[in-house]
């Protein structure tokens, strides 16, 4: 079952040498793959980098990611992301959702987040619906700020099932 390797004997005998090589050799494990070589599916994936919109594009539409998004350039439209960073130069026209917001240029719209910051250059027109915010000094804004614990999801509330209609009472014929 088992067979003794020759790797670990101290020195070959004249014997030895002159004998082929027999089927040993098959019985020593190969040796194993690097690390690098294996792919584990339960590995989670790399992240991948932020979406960057130049300060020299401009994008009318609306955009949505499951990713980051930095802004420094101008969008008309509404904009869905994870993590939305609004640089200094930019502008925003339009509804902002995500989950974090960093806000150092301007918007012009509402602001939906989890988790909203205004720097001190930031310029913001717009309602914020936020779960927790931080306006820092000298940040400009305009609007009213709601704090609600799910704030991605709109507002909207599940709307009660309508009762059931009561039942017509039996009728007695006489």
């Amino acid at each position: 079952m088992f067979s003794k390797s020759k790797i670990n004997d101290p020195a070959p005998k004249s014997d030895a040498a002159a004998k082929p090589a027999t089927n040993e050799a098959a019985a020593v494990p190969p040796a194993p793959a690097k690390a690098s070589e294996f792919k584990s599916s339960a590995a989670p994936k790399a992240k991948p980098p932020a979406s960057t919109l130049s300060s020299d594009l401009h994008v009318s539409g609306n955009m949505r990611t499951t990713g980051d998004i930095v802004v420094e350039g101008t969008v008309e439209g509404d904009i869905r992301a994870h993590l939305l960073t609004v640089g200094e130069s930019a502008t925003v026209k339009g509804e902002v959702i995500a989950d974090d917001v960093v806000v150092n240029g301007r918007i012009v719209g509402r602001v939906r987040g989890l988790k909203v910051r205004l720097t001190s250059t930031a310029r913001v027109e717009g309602d914020i619906i936020h779960k927790t915010i931080a306006i820092e000094s000298g940040a400009h804004f305009e609007g009213s700020v709601q704090r609600q614990d799910d704030p991605l999801n709109g507002g909207k509330t599940a709307i009660p099932a309508p009762a059931a209609a009561p039942a017509a009472k039996p009728v007695k014929a006489d």
